[in-house]
């Protein structure tokens, strides 16, 4: 999304050669191959962790910290490779949305028109707030001190990175249709004339 968003913003004239279809598959089978690779890393080390605590986990997802809290030997060494590994490409990513961010943010506030800004944040802050949460959150629950663990930070921090930021994407981008603007619209005045 970041980059997709700074060919609009600073290479506007070449979008379609550059975000073409091959483009768009070589990102997505990035994306989609570094999402597995760390999936199955972290698979196969939950996998071969004995439990001798039962196991149900405490909680309605079922994350790494919550099955190491179920474990009978000590995997602090294969946690920290994975971390390791995880936090290399979490921080690949990060770099490259922070470097098109700026080139981003360097292009809009070179737009001389203020209609023209105004456009181009409208169209990135809501992704950067998302990807922000979704970093920020996630960072918590995985490097937070056990001292300060308890079932109900981990159930909110959880579902603040696991279920917010899917669920508010397509809220967001569906919000610059004028059509759904305008329904919404209605909707709140409609409620707001029932209350009275």
């Amino acid at each position: 999304m970041a980059y997709d968003r700074f060919i609009a913003i600073c290479r506007p004239l070449h979008d379609g050669t550059i975000m073409g279809s091959r483009a768009c598959v070589k990102m997505a089978a990035a994306a989609w191959g570094t999402g597995f690779l760390s999936a199955l890393l972290h698979t196969a080390n939950t996998f071969s962790i004995p439990l001798c605590q039962g196991n149900t986990v405490d909680q309605c997802f079922c994350e790494i910290p919550q099955i190491l809290k179920l474990s009978c030997s000590d995997a602090y060494l294969r946690e920290v490779g994975l971390l390791v590994v995880s936090g290399s490409l979490a921080f690949g990513c990060f770099i490259l949305i922070v470097v098109s961010y700026m080139q981003i943010f360097t292009a809009v506030l070179r737009i001389p028109s203020e209609q023209g800004r105004h456009k181009a944040f409208s169209m990135c802050l809501p992704h950067l707030a998302v990807v922000s949460l979704f970093v920020s959150t996630a960072t918590f629950a995985y490097l937070k001190p056990p001292s300060i663990s308890s079932p109900a930070l981990d159930l909110v921090v959880a579902v603040l990175y696991l279920v917010v930021p899917p669920a508010v994407n397509p809220l967001i981008y569906s919000m610059r249709n004028k059509e759904l603007q305008e329904a919404l619209r209605k909707l709140i005045q409609e409620v707001l004339l029932q209350q009275q």
